[in-house]
């Protein structure tokens, strides 16, 4: 149980919990975008928060 006291070292935990971190997140980004239809369906969302402001507009000009 010696290799458990190599966690309790914040000088051993911070650079594994950041490799750790960095690669989920490089993960999870290649998951989003390694697919071409994955990612352009992701991008047509990015106008989401625009559209209610348009469909106000034009019912402000009626």
């Amino acid at each position: 149980m010696e290799w458990l006291n190599w966690f309790a070292a914040f000088e051993n935990t911070k650079p594994l919990a950041l490799v750790i971190l960095f690669v989920t997140f490089v993960l999870i980004v290649y998951y989003v975008f390694g697919s071409r239809k994955r990612g352009e369906r992701l991008e047509s969302y990015k106008n989401i928060p625009f559209l209610d402001d348009e469909s106000e507009t034009k019912e402000d000009k009626k």
